[in-house]
């Protein structure tokens, strides 16, 4: 960030107004790198909670309101825009705003958790890259702009300033938020399979069988000559068990948040951290197997995007029950998904050892 102010200074009073926004936007675009892989910054002062968040959203609404000012100013017609002088004015606050929510950001210890602080550099990235996007647009002269594109672009710096107040204030509530996120991923993979079982199975119903274990399935379903398209009868029993590893995915997750929200401290931040980077991978294992179900399937692949399920949901599991968040891992539930992991795992092997066979 040392830098950043170099061209700023390069900046003649002479320039013409738009080049000067071109050059802002460019700075912005810099900054947006370091702001993504920022490490917090080393101090000998002790961090208050408090003041951070008080110094977060005051930073947050001042970058909101250089956002409506440069909108205005540049936005109006008829011309003329303002004289260059002026805009190095308006450049200057943008520049001072967006740098100092950057510092608030960097304020922020590892301490308090790597949870909430990927949140708060999130919620800064999406601010630095919004005011980016509104100054490019501004760019362009008025009379040759999209209609209410620079309002759309201003509402996105809007939008992204107005969360930045909505961000949990400690690492425990940013576990929690970052599991529901999962437990929700993975509730809408689950229901977009079943509503594609529903649409490609007028007649026969797998997920009717699922629930009764039912094997009268049917040869193919809905066009039995065509393999692309739709499932054959070794397919759908091969689904049965996929459908409920799903299931079982989606009950862990929610198993877990229980357990942070019920029984987490707050002072715990590395146990907490610990948690969520294992959960974060859970819906993106869901999501693998899920695609590799669709027709044409392909038994091998859904083997082995099942065992890759079940690694990540059992260590997820154990890294629970080891943790505080469990405090008497005998009564808890992790168990039985342990178990019922592994009967769908063990089912999906033996559908599919032909092919390991081949």
């Amino acid at each position: 960030m040392a830098g950043a102010g170099a061209p700023a200074a390069a900046i003649s009073t002479l320039t013409p107004p738009l080049e000067q926004l071109r050059l802002l936007a460019g700075e912005l675009r810099l900054l947006l790198p370091g702001v993504r892989v920022g490490e917090a910054r080393e101090t000998t002062k002790e961090f208050n909670r408090k003041t951070f968040w008080r110094r977060l959203n005051e930073a947050a609404v001042k970058v909101s309101r250089e956002a409506t000012t440069m909108t205005e100013v540049f936005s109006r017609l008829p011309l003329p825009l303002p004289s260059s002088q002026e805009t190095q004015r308006f450049c200057e606050q943008v520049r001072a705003a967006i740098k100092a929510i950057i510092a608030v950001y960097y304020s922020l210890p590892k301490d308090q958790g790597t949870t909430l602080r990927k949140l708060v550099r999130s919620a800064t990235v999406d601010i630095v890259d919004g005011m980016a996007q509104l100054v490019e647009v501004l760019c362009i002269p008025p009379a040759q702009r999209p209609e209410n594109n620079d309002l759309i672009s201003y509402n996105s710096v809007w939008v992204a300033c107005r969360q930045v107040p909505r961000i949990p204030r400690d690492n425990k509530a940013a576990a929690l938020l970052m599991l529901t996120k999962s437990v929700d991923l993975v509730k809408d993979a689950h229901e977009e399979v079943e509503r594609a079982v529903e649409e490609c199975d007028p007649y026969h119903g797998l997920l009717n069988d699922i629930e009764d274990n039912s094997d009268n399935h049917g040869d193919v379903w809905g066009c039995p000559n065509n393999q692309d398209l739709y499932w054959s009868e070794e397919d759908q029993e091969l689904m049965i068990p996929c459908l409920a590893l799903v299931r079982t995915s989606k009950a862990c997750l929610k198993e877990i948040q229980i357990s942070v929200a019920e029984n987490g401290k707050k002072d715990q931040v590395a146990q907490l951290d610990d948690i969520v980077d294992i959960s974060d991978e859970i819906s993106p294992s869901v999501d693998d197997l899920v695609l590799s179900i669709y027709p044409p399937m392909c038994h091998l692949t859904v083997r082995l995007n099942s065992a890759k399920l079940v690694s990540v949901l059992k260590k997820a599991l154990e890294i629970t029950k080891a943790s505080h968040v469990t405090p008497q891992p005998e009564d808890s539930l992790i168990p039985l998904l342990i178990n019922a992991i592994d009967h769908c795992m063990n089912r999906i092997k033996e559908l599919t050892q032909n092919e390991l066979e081949l």
